[in-house]
């Protein structure tokens, strides 16, 4: 009997319990759920998009804008049969008006984003120029089923100029929604360049309005409000009117050039050719444009600043250099260049078939010898070369501020053994020395490592201020950088410098020239081919890297001309124009 009891007795307090926890959970922790729906219920919060910010060059020049105009929305759940001719309707309407757009492709997009869930009026254009727009404001705006709204489209005013770096936005997709809930309030993202890498800054922050409506949606009073950011704009290094220069003098198919301050790696210029109008992405790019870029050639897409990679030639030389007098090989050092060198079967020629006879360190510079490098690299091998270089910036990331940036390839032992589970033959280490083989370099990479040859101090490139980075100090002890240098200027002065005849500025530059073979030349060629006597694209990449003014550096200048044949010859005068214009603008003050 006690067992009974004690067991009705449990079972009430069980039920007890169930049933107080219950009623506590309805009045008490699921008050502030219920709070929240109910405030849902009168309150209303209004977001406020922020403007883009524009983009200017160092002097106030506009590169990317907004421009104003309207979009057309229309009232949310006419997809259905039922509604089909209001549908119709009002879309009539739209095209009477704007005849340009198809009625059939505007019905799409409507119905593509209705449904039962959706109670907010649905975009069916996104951007009308407001000179276009505004005689048919009143017509339209009258329509209680039409909702017109402000809207903007970048713009870029300078087109083509520096349209790699720039970068270009672009219709907001599901997967750029899901990591950036602004894009999905004014429906654009940054793509590309400085409009992808500083997106966050330049789209802003949002603001609202918090309201108190009644019964019939009408605002009673404002509860909270924070306007939108307006300190989204950003002020970059470029000087476009240098950059325009730039592209008048460059001729040529393709290749980059940059403009480096070598004491805090400001980039005055940076163009990579060829280019392209940027606002074909902003407005929507057709699938025939599309599709005469992707099969040029000379890649248009590809910036060839950060993302072209090629073998370096003869321009690595001064850091090939470093490492051999970091490495124990004296100052004094000198070989005999008889015009090649022979190792097993194999014969690996100087540029010059005769040869150099007696070189030095500044002599090999001075008129790039290759023999040189060939035997200073078989006394030290390619893993202390690949170390120095590495400290050089080869092999990694500049840090610039760009998108996607390569770091291109400076091999040793280890990283063949990686790359391709092979041993490391000691023929690769002699054509490494001299820029060729599988070391492949970008040409921001190589201006970076003339700024550090010039100052002793290697920057980060960067466009804007919030990417500067104190220069680094490497420790290379001053005598050889002094070597180097010395060896620059004979490259544009001495007599048998490989820039002599090309180098025609005001201002005294030290350089390097390099010829980096696209193709190999085989061993039975006992006469190599003239450049000029290659089918284009079997012709060398031509580079010249150059700092200025010799005696009180302030900017490296590298040039690349894809395909151009001998070094100097296609970049010699390019470079030479661009320090005279830098003296002409005021940047440089003395030519010495």
């Amino acid at each position: 009997m006690n067992l009974r009891l004690n067991l009705i007795f449990i079972l009430i307090t069980a039920i007890t319990i169930t049933l107080l926890s219950r009623v506590y959970f309805l009045s008490i922790k699921s008050n502030t759920y219920y709070e929240e729906l109910s405030k849902n219920n009168y309150i209303n919060r209004i977001n406020k998009v922020p403007i883009r910010g524009i983009i200017e060059d160092r002097n106030g020049e506009k590169l990317a804008i907004n421009e104003m105009g309207f979009a057309i929305l229309i009232k949310p759940h006419l997809s259905s049969f039922k509604h089909k001719e209001q549908l119709e309707e009002i879309v009539d309407l739209i095209i009477k008006h704007f005849p340009e757009y198809e009625k059939d492709k505007l019905i799409k997009e409507y119905k593509r984003n209705d449904s039962s869930y959706n109670h907010e009026f649905i975009k069916i254009i996104d951007y009308i120029p407001y000179e276009t727009f505004f005689p048919k404001y009143t017509v339209l705006a009258s329509q209680e089923d039409i909702k017109i709204e402000s809207s903007t489209k970048r713009f870029y005013p300078q087109k083509e100029v520096a349209s790699h770096v720039i970068g270009y936005v672009g219709k907001a997709s599901k997967l750029d929604i899901l990591n950036n809930e602004l894009s999905s309030y004014n429906g654009i993202i940054g793509k590309n360049g400085l409009e992808k890498y500083y997106n966050s800054k330049l789209q802003g922050e949002m603001g609202y309005k918090d309201v108190k409506v009644n019964a019939l949606n009408q605002e009673i009073e404002v509860l909270a409000e924070k306007e939108p950011s307006t300190d989204n704009n950003i002020k970059i290094s470029l000087d476009v009117n240098l950059q325009k220069y730039i592209q008048q003098i460059f001729t040529a198919k393709s290749g980059a050039v940059i403009v480096m301050d070598v004491n805090n790696g400001e980039l005055l210029a940076a163009a990579s050719f060829p280019e392209f109008d940027n606002n074909i992405f902003a407005r929507g790019i057709s699938v025939k444009e599309w599709n005469e870029m992707r099969n040029d050639f000379n890649h248009p897409f590809t910036n060839k600043i950060i993302n072209g990679l090629y073998p370096p030639g003869s321009v690595i030389k001064m850091g090939v250099a470093i490492s051999f007098l970091e490495n124990g090989i004296k100052d004094n050092y000198t070989v005999n260049c008889s015009g090649s060198l022979t190792i097993g079967n194999r014969n690996f020629r100087c540029w010059k078939s005769i040869g150099h006879g007696t070189v030095n360190f500044r002599k090999a510079i001075a008129e790039s010898c290759d023999d040189f490098f060939y035997k200073g690299s078989l006394k030290i091998g390619i893993n202390k070369i690949s170390h120095t270089l590495d400290k050089l910036g080869f092999g990694q990331q500049t840090g610039v501020d760009q998108i996607n940036e390569f770091v291109g390839i400076n091999p040793n032992k280890e990283w063949k053994e990686k790359k391709h589970n092979q041993p490391w033959y000691v023929g690769e280490t002699v054509i490494t020395s001299i820029g060729q083989g599988n070391m492949l370099t970008t040409p921001l990479q190589i201006a970076r490592y003339t700024g550090y040859i010039a100052t002793g101090k290697l920057p980060k490139p960067h466009f804007y201020k919030a990417n500067y980075e104190e220069p680094k100090d490497l420790n290379t002890p001053f005598e050889y950088l002094d070597i180097m240098r010395k060896g620059m200027y004979d490259v544009s002065y001495a007599q048998r410098g490989t820039a002599r005849r090309y180098i025609k500025s005001k201002v005294t530059i030290a350089s390097k020239t390099g010829t980096a073979q696209v193709i190999s030349i085989p061993q039975s060629e006992k006469v190599r081919m003239k450049e000029s006597e290659l089918k284009y694209y079997q012709r060398s990449h031509a580079w010249i890297t150059t700092y200025g003014p010799f005696k009180n550096p302030q900017y490296a200048v590298t040039v690349l001309v894809e395909h151009g044949g001998s070094g100097g010859e296609a970049t010699g005068e390019i470079a030479s124009k661009i320090y005279d214009k830098l003296y002409e603008l005021g940047y440089i003050t003395s030519t010495e």
